[in-house]
């Protein structure tokens, strides 16, 4: 279907002069043209549009992280973690400016017992995300560790919440392979709007909001008692 850039404006609600921006910054593709000063636009501008906005407010994307995905845009969720590359460090939680260690210097200047930490990465409680690739986020679970140790309790609760984020890890893989299974041009905006919202709000939200249930419950019972 074919659309004026009124009518477009009025489908995303994004001005035309951001429209029009988007086309010469290479987000959107150029309008058809039919004659001098007359375009149309089809169902792809208004879906990157859509994108385009959506990335934008919920996760702060750059011009040229989103180019470098729509211009990739047919393999999206034949390979949807194409779709997932601007989020990538927002799934580790390290801030762009943290500081990054080798392991030796991370051992040294977080004062580490080398075995606990090779200990630590074969259980998966640590888990860098290059290989010889450290930062205070790891620092800060070996120092979760030694609380652990500190009141005499072994880490193995670690150990089940690690197995438990694995089982999650892998149902998401799952859902976003059922999500690529039933893709087409009508639901695409619906469906990388799922996975987004899912690892990043639903998610918390679910799992906090069980964690609340059973701390209260139990406080109730406490009281009652």
């Amino acid at each position: 279907m074919e659309y004026k850039i009124s009518e477009v404006v009025k489908k995303t609600k994004i001005p035309k002069s951001t429209i029009l921006y988007y086309i010469k910054e290479g987000l959107l593709p150029e309008a058809k043209k039919i004659k001098s000063n007359v375009h149309r636009y089809n169902n792809e501008h208004i879906e990157r549009i859509q994108y385009i906005n959506y990335m934008k407010e919920h996760f702060g994307s750059s011009n040229e992280q989103l180019k470098d995905i729509l211009n990739n845009k047919d393999q999206s969720f034949a390979s949807s973690s194409s779709m997932i590359t601007p989020l990538m460090n927002t799934l580790t939680a390290i801030p762009s400016d943290t500081k990054h260690y080798t392991k030796e210097a991370f051992i040294k200047a977080y004062n580490v017992d080398e075995a606990l930490l090779e200990r630590l990465i074969k259980d998966e409680i640590l888990i860098p995300i290059q290989e010889n690739d450290f930062t205070k986020k790891e620092a800060s679970i070996i120092q979760l560790v030694s609380y652990f140790t500190t009141v005499g309790i072994e880490y193995e609760i670690l150990k089940l919440y690690v197995f438990h984020a694995k089982a999650l890890s892998m149902l998401e893989h799952q859902m976003q392979t059922q999500l690529c299974d039933v893709r087409n041009d009508e639901n695409f905006s619906t469906l990388w709007k799922i996975v987004f919202e899912t690892l990043f709000n639903a998610k918390a939200y679910i799992f906090n909001r069980h964690t609340y249930k059973t701390f209260f419950h139990t406080l109730k019972k406490e009281v009652l008692n």
